[in-house]
């Protein structure tokens, strides 16, 4: 079961929807909105990096396990990166700089495998017209 890729829970649509609103002001995006595009980008990033060895949790909207490597099964994961919705949205679209957010401290990442330094910003999204 591992070989098969995550199963999306936000569509593709509802979740570039959601960035696109997220991108025009981050103000003004609706709690529904903000958990739309964190869980949208999770599963992107998923996606893109499977495996088990790093967990990405943006509390409360989402959690996830990717990154080939060491696969962890119990307890608390050795590898764990831990952010707001808002940094996270910003490192995923490119508004902030991973090492940036780590040394300021809005990313916390603990472990040897903690870092999504080569995974971000996903910045080949589409982005959906106005």
């Amino acid at each position: 079961m591992d070989g098969m890729p995550p199963r999306r829970r936000v569509s593709l649509v509802e979740g570039l929807e959601a960035l696109r609103v997220w991108r025009a002001g981050p103000s003004a995006a609706t709690r529904t909105t903000v958990a739309a595009a964190v869980r949208f980008t999770l599963e992107e990033l998923e996606s893109r990096a499977p495996g088990r060895t790093l967990e990405v949790r943006v509390p409360p909207y989402g959690a996830v396990q990717c990154v080939e490597g060491p696969r962890h099964t119990r307890g608390t994961p050795p590898n764990v990166i831990e952010t707001d919705a808002r940094t996270w949205l910003d490192l995923v679209t490119g508004q902030a700089d991973w090492a940036d957010a780590v040394s300021s401290g809005t990313v916390r990442a603990s472990g040897l495998r903690a870092t999504l330094a080569d995974l971000l910003p996903l910045d080949d999204l589409p982005i959906l017209p106005d």
